[in-house]
C-alpha cells in the first residue's frame, strides 16, 4: 500500500512538474473566469517562472492584479510585458486604464495614446482616453475620443454614454439626449442612461419625459437610489405632488440610510404639507450626514 501511494505521489509531482507555461497560463484564464483572481495569480506567476519572456502572462497577472485592487503590482505587471513587447498595445491599455484608477489621469492618457499609435482602430483605448480627458475638464478633447471611438465601432454603447455624460457637462442636453437615447437602443436594459436621460429631459424642463426615465430606470433597477430621488425632484418642483415626492426620497433612503440629498428633500416636501417637525427630523439628519444646505435649514427653521 505504501509502495502504491508512493508511486501515485511520484506521479503527481511529474505531472506537475512536467506542465508548460501554456498550460498554466491557459489555467490562469479559466481561473480569471471563474473570478479566481489569486489563483489565476498564482498560474500566471508559474508560467513566468518556466518562460521569464511570456509577455501575455505579465498582462493576464497585472489583470488579476488590477481586479484585486493591486494597482501598483498590476502597472508593474504591464510595463514588464511592455519591456519584452514593445508593441503589446493591449498592454499599454491595461496600464493606462490602472493609472486612471489612481488618478494619474495624464500618465492614463500618454498610455491610451501610445496603444492608439500601435493600434489606430483601437477603439477602446479612444473611449477610455476620452474618460480621462474629461476628468481633466478637456471636455472637447473628451468628445473627440468618444466619437473617433463611435466611429470605429458604431455599436460601442459606453462611448455614447461617456458622450452624453460630457455634452451635459457642457449644458448640450439635446446633445446628451441624443446620445443616450443611442445606447439605449444597443442596450434597452442600460438603467443608467435612463437615469440621465432623464436628468437631460429635466433641465430642458420635459417632465413628464423625465418622469418616464426615470421610472423606467426604476423598473429595470429596483435598487436605484438615485433614480428614486430624481423622480423625488420632479414630483417636489414640477408637479407640485409632495406625497408622491416624500414617497420617492423615502424609498430613496431605505436603499442607502446615508443618502444626505434625499433626507433633505423629504424635509423640504414635508414643510410644504406643513409638517415643520417632519421636515426638521429629516434635515437634522441631513446635516449630520453632511449635507450643508440643511445645516443652514435647520438654524433657521428648526428648534
Amino acid at each position: 500500500m505504501k509502495n502504491i501511494l508512493f508511486t501515485l505521489a511520484l506521479l503527481i509531482s511529474f505531472n506537475s512538474f512536467g506542465q508548460t507555461a501554456k498550460e498554466y497560463f491557459d489555467n490562469g484564464i479559466e481561473k480569471i473566469t471563474n473570478e479566481d483572481y489569486y489563483g489565476a495569480i498564482a498560474d500566471f506567476t508559474k508560467a513566468i517562472e518556466i518562460d521569464p519572456n511570456y509577455a501575455h502572462a505579465y498582462t493576464l497577472r497585472g489583470d488579476s492584479k488590477e481586479d484585486l485592487k493591486d494597482y501598483y503590482g498590476a502597472i508593474a505587471d504591464y510595463t514588464k510585458a511592455i519591456e519584452i513587447s514593445p508593441s503589446y498595445s493591449y498592454a499599454y491599455a491595461s496600464r493606462g486604464n490602472t493609472k486612471f484608477y489612481l488618478e494619474n489621469h495624464n500618465g492614463a492618457i500618454a498610455d491610451f495614446t501610445k496603444a492608439i499609435e500601435i493600434s489606430p482602430s483601437y477603439s477602446y483605448a479612444y473611449n477610455r482616453r476620452g474618460v480621462s480627458k474629461d476628468y481633466l475638464e478637456d471636455y472637447y478633447g473628451a468628445i473627440a475620443d468618444f466619437t473617433k471611438a463611435i466611429e470605429i465601432d458604431p455599436d460601442y454603447d459606453y462611448a455614447y454614454v461617456n458622450r452624453a455624460d460630457t455634452k451635459r457637462q457642457l449644458e448640450d442636453y439635446y446633445g446628451a439626449i441624443a446620445d443616450y437615447t443611442k445606447a439605449i437602443e444597443i442596450d434597452p436594459n442600460d438603467a443608467y442612461s435612463y437615469v440621465f436621460r432623464g436628468v437631460s429631459k429635466d433641465y430642458l424642463e420635459d417632465d413628464n419625459g423625465a418622469m418616464a426615465d426615470f421610472t423606467k430606470a426604476i423598473e429595470i433597477d429596483p435598487d436605484y437610489d438615485y433614480a428614486y430621488a430624481r423622480r423625488g425632484d420632479v414630483n417636489l418642483y414640477s408637479k407640485k405632488d409632495y406625497y408622491a415626492a416624500i414617497a420617492d426620497y423615502t424609498k430613496a433612503i431605505e436603499i442607502d440610510p446615508n443618502y444626505d440629498y434625499a433626507y433633505a428633500f423629504r424635509g423640504v416636501a414635508k414643510e410644504e404639507l406643513g409638517d415643520l417637525n417632519g421636515a426638521c427630523a429629516d434635515w437634522k439628519e441631513a446635516a449630520k450626514l453632511g449635507y450643508d444646505e440643511a445645516v443652514k435649514w435647520v438654524s433657521d427653521q428648526c428648534n
